[in-house]
C-alpha cells in the first residue's frame, strides 16, 4: 500500500515569501491603466476578428490602440525618473 504524504508544511513555509510586497502592489497599481487598455484593445481585436471587419471594427481598434500607446506614454513619463534598486 502506498502512502500519500501531503506537502502542505513544505509549500506553505515560504508562503509569507510568495506573497508580493507593498512596493510589486504600487507598482501593478500605477500600471493598471496601461493594463486595462492592453485588454480594450485584444477584445476589439476579438470582436474584429469573430466576423468580417467593417468600418466600425476598424474605428475601434484604431481607438484601443491610440489609447494603449497614450496610456504606455503616460506611465513611461512617471517612471522615467525612478530607477528601481538593483537595475542600474
Amino acid at each position: 500500500m502506498n502512502v500519500i504524504v501531503t506537502v502542505q508544511e513544505a509549500v506553505t513555509a515560504f508562503a509569507d515569501f510568495m506573497e508580493p510586497t507593498d512596493a510589486e502592489l504600487d507598482a501593478i497599481e500605477r500600471e493598471m491603466p496601461a493594463i486595462l487598455a492592453d485588454v480594450d484593445l485584444i477584445d476589439a481585436q476579438i470582436i474584429a476578428m469573430d466576423h468580417a471587419p467593417n468600418e466600425v471594427d476598424t474605428r475601434r481598434v484604431r481607438r484601443a490602440l491610440a489609447r494603449v500607446l497614450a496610456e504606455r506614454a503616460k506611465l513611461t513619463s512617471r517612471t522615467a525618473g525612478t530607477i528601481p534598486a538593483g537595475v542600474a
